[in-house]
């Protein structure tokens, strides 16, 4: 039986996340992810293949591409409008790279399901955007979506985010350590074959890597993007 519930889209932080859960809180995890009519559904894929990987057989996987046209005006999610670049970005407090309120709906998914399941905490991977950023994956967003959910009379939803005030390197180093196998996640917003080494979260996941001086293994449309 599950003790938590833990939101996994893929990428870095949620699958460092799901191996921190596993390996130093010895939490045993239900997992969901969801298919929302993001560019980068191929991140799903690398959901089901870490939960294989580390035997994690209750894994949820919600479509939700109906949901597509409530997100319509996110690069991430319309045809009509392109994945902006890191430069694009820089600064940006709410980037084209935004899906409106993706993060509160995801949540509260999440929690109905760890209602569902009998369990009341609940994790997802925020973390601190060095480059731009999103309002609903900071500590404040995290500390008020728990009052709300402490109103609830019987089972009040305890929301974590362990790596909420930590930066993309930070968690890499934590997961170095964990020993996660990075060429299983996936990050870039294109969903391509390969990933561009240009779009937002290809740029903090290279310079997350050079920072702690270990090269991606995940193949890029220019390996030179790695040496930038």
């Amino acid at each position: 039986m599950p003790d938590s519930i833990a939101i996994v889209s893929g990428g870095m932080d949620s699958i460092t996340l799901l191996h921190y859960l596993l390996k130093v809180e010895k939490r045993t995890p239900a997992l969901i992810t969801f298919r929302y009519g993001q560019k980068h559904a191929k991140e799903v894929d690398f959901a089901e293949s870490q939960a294989k990987l580390l035997g994690c057989r209750d894994h949820l996987v919600l479509e939700l591409s109906s949901l597509a046209p409530l997100f319509a005006e996110s690069a991430l999610v319309s045809a009509a409008k392109e994945i902006p670049t890191a430069d694009d970005v820089a600064g940006d407090p709410q980037p084209a790279t935004y899906v409106p309120n993706r993060n509160m709906i995801f949540i509260a998914l999440a929690a109905a399901y760890a209602e569902t399941r009998g369990v009341s905490d609940l994790y997802y991977g925020a973390q601190r955007h060095d480059l731009y950023g999103y309002w609903d994956t900071t500590p404040r967003f995290l500390e008020q979506f728990n009052q709300l959910f402490r109103l609830n009379r019987k089972t009040q939803i305890q929301i974590h985010a362990p790596f909420v005030q930590l930066s993309k390197a930070d968690i890499l180093r934590q997961g170095v350590a964990l020993e996660v196998d990075y060429s299983q996640t996936w990050s870039c917003y294109e969903g391509s074959r390969l990933a561009c080494g240009r779009c937002p979260t290809c740029a903090e996941r290279l310079s997350a890597f050079a920072e702690i001086g270990l090269r991606d293994p995940l193949p890029y449309v220019d390996d030179a993007d790695q040496s930038s």
